[in-house]
C-alpha cells in the first residue's frame, strides 16, 4: 500500500505537470526539494511531507498564467482551478495544506515598515503549529534556487527573507536554516561583502585549526587526569552576523573580535545538572590556569540560566602569541537544547516578543521536539485577539476580532469611517455592520449624506472608532443644541415672553431631558414644537396668577404702610426707604431720570422698566395688579446706569471719533465692539457706558448723531 507521502506527491505529479519554474525546469522539483528538507534536515513526519505536495498542487492548479510565488509558470497559459480531492488524508493533513494555502496568498506591499505585522499574519494562519515550520522550509528551497529567478523577484525575495523568514526561523530555534538563509542574502544582496568574508574564512581556516590544536595540547593531560570526556569544536560565526559586527562596529573582517570560538563539549550522560556544573567549572579552572583570561568578558550562564534555558560558560582568553580566543564550556545536554533550538536565542537578541505570540511559538517547538506526538489540540492555540485585512492596494491592517466595516473605516480615516455606508468584502457588497475576518480585502463604500448615528456604538469593537463615534454624535447634539436654542429665543423675542431659568429647568424636568443641551437639541432637531415651551408658558403665568395676586395684595399692603405718605409710589434712591427690594430690569436698562415703572415678580422683587421698553405694553395689559409707581429721587446719589447704544455708521473710521465724543461727557465706556456688514456696506458699533442720568445719556446721544459718518444712534 502507498504511503501518504506517495499518494501525495502522486496527486502533485499530475496537477503540476503543465508548471515549470523560471529557468523551465519541471515545477515537481520544488516540492521535492522541500520534502527533503521537512523530512531529512528537520527531521518532521510524514504527514507534514504530504501537506507539502498536496499545498504545491493545489496551488498549480490555481496559478496557470503568471508564477507560483514567482516561482513557476503553467505551460498552456490559461487559467483554471481543479479541485484536489483530499477525502484520503487525515484532517491534520488537511489543516496544514489549508494554512499553507492561506499564507501563499499574503503579497507583503512594504514588508520594511510592516514586518512584525507580516509574521503575525503568517502565525495567525498557521491552525497547525507545524505549518510555520514548513513554510520556513519552502523559503529555505526558493532561497536555494534564487539564481534561476528574474532580478526584480530575487531583490523582492531575499528583502521578504530578511525581514519576515529568518526571524521567524530565529524565533523558532531553527538555527542552522536561519544562518543559512542569512548567508544566501548577503551572497546577493552584498556580493562583494560577501565573497570577501567567505574568502577571508577560507584562507583563515587553517589558521584557525592551528590554534585549537595549539590551545587544547596543554590541557589534554589535566582533563584526562581528571577523567574528563570532551569533545572539541570550532564554532566559526556566520559570513552574515560577521558582516553586521563589520557595519555595526565600522571595522574590517580582522577587526571583528569573535570570528570564532573554541567550545568545550563535556559529555557527562546520566549525571544530574549538579554535577554538570561542576564538570564546566572543572574544566574553566583548567584553562583559566594554564591562559590568562579577561574576566571582565565572563559570562555565567551556569549559576543564572538565560530566561529561556540557554546554560554555558563563555570566557575570553589569550593564547602564548597574545591573540584573544573565546571559549565556550558546556555539556553535550546544554549544547542540544542551545544547538537544537530548545533555549531559543530571539528573547535576547532585540527581537519584539509578545506572550501570546511567545507561547504559541513554544507550542512549535514543541511539535519539531516530539514528531511522534499527533495531538496538537491540547497545545497553546495562535493568537485569536486579532484579525489581519487588507484594502485593495495590498496594504495591511490589523483590528481587534470581532471588527465590523466601521472599525476598519474609522482604522482608515475618520472622515472615511463618519461617512461610511457599506463595503465590499472580497468582491461582495456588505452592510456596515459586517464582521470581517483574516485575510478578507476591504473596499469601503462612502456618502457625503451619512451621518453616524447611536446604533454605530453597537456595531464597533475598537477603542478608535467607538471614540470617533462618540464624538461625531456628540458635536452633532452639541449643533442641534445650539440652533434649538437661537431658534427658541428669536421666538421668545417675537413672543414677547419671558422664559427665566427656574422655569426653564421645571419645563425641562417635565419633559424628561436630563440636560438643558439635549432640550435645545430635541428643539433644534424638531422633536421639541417651540409652541409647546409657549403653552407652558402662558400656563405657568395663568396657573400662577391668583397665588401671586395674593401675594402681592400683601406686598402692597407693606408698601401702602411703607409709602403712605407719598400715595403708593416707590421712591428710586431714597434714603428713608427700608426693605424694599428692586433691580433695574436688563431688557432697557433705565438710567436715572427715565420714565419708568416697577413691575412685582415672582423671584426678583421689583423689577424697574422704563416707559418705553419693548415688554412695556404686555406688562401693563396682562399685569396692571402687579405695576409698581416709580419716581426718581430728587438726586441719583452718586449712582451709574449701565446703557448700551447700537450705533450704524458707513465708514469705520467713524469709530475713533465715537470713542472720542463720549469720552468729552460723564461717560464710562464699558465695552465697544465693531462688525462690518457686508451685506449693505456699513459698519455696526455696539457701545456699552455707564452714566450718572438721562441727562448725561442724552448729551452724549446727541453729540454721537452728529459725528460725520453716523447714521443711525439707537439706545437699546
Amino acid at each position: 500500500m502507498d504511503s501518504v507521502v506517495d499518494r501525495a506527491r502522486a496527486v502533485a505529479v499530475e496537477a503540476l505537470k503543465d508548471c515549470t519554474r523560471s529557468d523551465g525546469s519541471p515545477f515537481i522539483g520544488h516540492p521535492d526539494a522541500v520534502a527533503r528538507i521537512v523530512q531529512e534536515e528537520i527531521g518532521l513526519p510524514d504527514e507534514c511531507v504530504a501537506a507539502v505536495y498536496l499545498h504545491e498542487a493545489m496551488r498549480g492548479q490555481s496559478a496557470v498564467t503568471g508564477t507560483l510565488e514567482g516561482e513557476g509558470k503553467s505551460n498552456n497559459g490559461t487559467e483554471g482551478t481543479v479541485a484536489i480531492d483530499l477525502k484520503g488524508f487525515d484532517e491534520g493533513v488537511v489543516k496544514m495544506v489549508e494554512g499553507l494555502n492561506k499564507i501563499a496568498t499574503i503579497k507583503p506591499k512594504d514588508t520594511r515598515l510592516e514586518a512584525e505585522n507580516y509574521k503575525k499574519l503568517i502565525i495567525q494562519y498557521s491552525t497547525d503549529p507545524r505549518v510555520t515550520v514548513l513554510k520556513l522550509a519552502d523559503r529555505l528551497e526558493i532561497m536555494r534556487s534564487l539564481k534561476i529567478f528574474p532580478k526584480a523577484d530575487r531583490e523582492r525575495k531575499i528583502l521578504e527573507t530578511l525581514m519576515l523568514y529568518i526571524p521567524l526561523a530565529h524565533q523558532l530555534g531553527l538555527y542552522n536554516m536561519k544562518r543559512e538563509m542569512e548567508d544566501i542574502y548577503l551572497k546577493y544582496a552584498q556580493p562583494e561583502q560577501y565573497r570577501l568574508i567567505t574568502n577571508k574564512l577560507k584562507a583563515t581556516e587553517k589558521d584557525r585549526e592551528k590554534l585549537m590544536a595549539e590551545f587544547i595540547e596543554p590541557l589534554k593531560s589535566k582533563l584526562d587526569a581528571a577523567g574528563i570526556k570532551y569533545k572539541l569544536k570550532i564554532r566559526t560565526k556566520a559570513a552574515y552576523s560577521i558582516w553586521c559586527k563589520m557595519v555595526k562596529q565600522k571595522v574590517p573582517f580582522e577587526g571583528v573580535y569573535d570570528v570564532f570560538a573554541i567550545r568545550f563539549i563535556i559529555d557527562c550522560d546520566g549525571e544530574d545538572h549538579k554535577t554538570e556544573k561542576e564538570l564546566c567549572w572543572q574544566v574553566y579552572s583548567f584553562v583559566t590556569e594554564e591562559y590568562e583570561p579577561d574576566t571582565s568578558r565572563l559570562r555565567d550562564w551556569l549559576t543564572n540560566p538565560k530566561q529561556n534555558g540557554y546554560e554555558s560558560l563563555h570566557i575570553t582568553v589569550k593564547n602564548r602569541e597574545g591573540a584573544s580566543l573565546e571559549v565556550q564550556i558546556r555539556t553535550k545536554r546544554m549544547d542540544d537544547i542551545a544547538e537544537n533550538g530548545f533555549a531559543s536565542h530571539w528573547s535576547y537578541k532585540g527581537i519584539k516578543r509578545e506572550e501570546t505570540l511567545s507561547a504559541w511559538l513554544t507550542s512549535v517547538r514543541y511539535a519539531l521536539e516530539h514528531p511522534g506526538e499527533e495531538d496538537l489540540e491540547e497545545l497553546p492555540q495562535p493568537p485569536s485577539q486579532e484579525i489581519f485585512v487588507f484594502t485593495p492596494s495590498g496594504e495591511l491592517r490589523i483590528l481587534s476580532a470581532g471588527a465590523s466595516v466601521l472599525d476598519f473605516a474609522f482604522g482608515i480615516h475618520t472622515n472615511i469611517g463618519a461617512h461610511c455606508v457599506g463595503a465590499k468584502v472580497n468582491g461582495k457588497a456588505v452592510s456596515i455592520r459586517e464582521k470581517l475576518a483574516t485575510g478578507d480585502v476591504v473596499e469601503i463604500l462612502t456618502s457625503k449624506n451619512q451621518r453616524p448615528n447611536q446604533d454605530w456604538l453597537g456595531w464597533v469593537v475598537s477603542s478608535k472608532a467607538r471614540s470617533k463615534v462618540k464624538q461625531a454624535l456628540a458635536a452633532q447634539e452639541q449643533s442641534r443644541a445650539a440652533d434649538g436654542k437661537e431658534l427658541l429665543e428669536r421666538r421668545l423675542r417675537n413672543w414677547k415672553l419671558e422664559f427665566p431659568d427656574d422655569m426653564c429647568t421645571e419645563f425641562r424636568k417635565k419633559q424628561g431631558y436630563p440636560t438643558l443641551t439635549l432640550m435645545y437639541a430635541a428643539i433644534g432637531e424638531g422633536s421639541l414644537d417651540v409652541n409647546v415651551v409657549k403653552d407652558y408658558i402662558l400656563g405657568e403665568e395663568k396657573r400662577h396668577a391668583e397665588s401671586v395676586e395674593a401675594a402681592e395684595a400683601v406686598q402692597a399692603a407693606k408698601s401702602s404702610r411703607i409709602f403712605e405718605s407719598k400715595e403708593d409710589i416707590l421712591v428710586l434712591n431714597a434714603r428713608d426707604v427700608k426693605g424694599i427690594d428692586y433691580k433695574m430690569a436688563k431688557c432697557c436698562n433705565p438710567v436715572f431720570g427715565d420714565d419708568v415703572f416697577g413691575f412685582v415678580t415672582r423671584t426678583d422683587g421689583i423689577k424697574i422698566h422704563r416707559i418705553t421698553c419693548p415688554n412695556a405694553a404686555r406688562l401693563l395689559e396682562m399685569y396692571p395688579y402687579r405695576i409698581q409707581k416709580v419716581k426718581w429721587a430728587e438726586s441719583s446719589s452718586g449712582n451709574s446706569f449701565q446703557v448700551v447704544l447700537k450705533i450704524v455708521a458707513d465708514e469705520e473710521s467713524a469709530s475713533a471719533r465715537i470713542l472720542e465724543t463720549v469720552g468729552h461727557f460723564k461717560a464710562s465706556i464699558r465695552s465697544f465692539t465693531v462688525t462690518e456688514n457686508r451685506r449693505n456696506g456699513t459698519w455696526e458699533v455696539s457701545l456699552q457706558i455707564s452714566v450718572p442720568s438721562n441727562t448725561e445719556l442724552d448729551k452724549v446721544l446727541s453729540q454721537v448723531k452728529l459725528i460725520k459718518h453716523v447714521i443711525k444712534v439707537t439706545r437699546v
